[in-house]
């Protein structure tokens, strides 16, 4: 048995799993999310803000006293889309290092798909699902993998929910033209990704992170979010077009008086579900299959895999 911990630091929140990991089999001690926002502004300023890195910090201290706590053997942090972006990273692997005691490995697009895609497939419902084309929505970037039991093509493309709401909805709700203004980021990303994934050659639609979650919850009609009823749930292809549209038209308070959703979602929610509603228009699936293992339990594994 070996005892990992796993930490994800994205655009819009940072996660810890701490694991035990035998023979294929995954035993969690503790997982928990923080929205810190770290890439708040990236997009247009090209660096982290002081602000954003103090909030990531103090919750890498919380982190790192769980980790104290329970005797990982082993520590992994994987940072993503923002930190990639971001002209002042070598602060924030500092600041990490200090707190941690590790640096933080910024990892590629490609090796981020990787990874989302390990997390997810483990541990599927069994059936002739494959190939899979895992969708991690993110708060800066977006990652699609197809594979059956290993990724066979995979791409990081710039359409993530933080990224899209500073860019293009100015308006609460957002106007029709920015609404479509963002649609148009989004399906020429899809076109890009289009060009190295296959994206029609899925037979299952296997859906991550935050959005895909929320989304899920609210098909759900969940009083408060149940990561147990989410996890390996599916929504109808129709009803994520039905919520995404719905969002849409929401104002921010009304998104937060949504029962299970995260307060530090409720501003970023529509254009994370925008994104979903193109992904499953673009590969023309039926459903999407929720998970909740995704990058983390792929960090976590990737300790113990080599």
């Amino acid at each position: 048995m070996t005892r990992v911990a796993a930490i994800d630091c994205g655009t819009n929140s940072i996660r810890l799993l701490v694991t035990d990991l035998r023979d294929g089999a995954q035993h969690d001690l503790d997982r928990r999310l923080r929205i810190v926002r770290l890439g708040k502004d990236v997009d247009r300023t090209g660096v982290l803000a002081r602000e954003a890195l103090d909030r990531t910090f103090e919750t890498l201290r919380e982190y790192a006293a769980v980790i104290g706590e329970l005797g990982a053997e082993h520590v992994r942090m994987v940072a993503t889309s923002a930190t990639r972006d971001a002209a002042n990273r070598d602060e924030f692997v500092a600041g990490v290092a200090d707190v941690l005691g590790v640096e933080p490995e910024v990892v590629s697009g490609a090796a981020e798909a990787g990874l989302s895609f390990d997390g997810a497939v483990r541990g599927l419902p069994g059936g002739d699902g494959a190939p899979y084309l895992v969708v991690d929505i993110g708060g800066g970037s977006t990652e699609l993998a197809l594979g059956s039991d290993g990724v066979t093509a995979a791409r990081s493309v710039d359409i993530g929910c933080v990224r899209l709401t500073e860019r293009r909805f100015q308006s609460d709700p957002p106007t029709s033209d920015q609404v479509a203004a963002a649609r148009a980021d989004i399906e020429a990303a899809l076109s890009d990704a289009a060009a190295v994934v296959p994206l029609g050659d899925a037979r299952t639609l296997v859906g991550l992170a935050g959005s895909v979650t929320t989304v899920a919850a609210i098909h759900l009609g969940l009083a408060e979010y149940d990561s147990a009823a989410i996890h390996h749930s599916r929504v109808p292809a129709a009803q994520v077009r039905a919520i995404s549209d719905h969002l849409l038209t929401l104002t921010h308070d009304e998104r937060l008086a949504i029962g299970p959703m995260h307060p530090g979602r409720a501003d970023v929610i529509a254009a994370g579900a925008l994104v979903l509603r193109c992904v499953v228009d673009r590969a023309g699936v039926d459903e999407v299959l929720v998970s909740e293992h995704d990058i983390l339990d792929g960090i976590a594994w990737s300790v113990v895999s080599g």
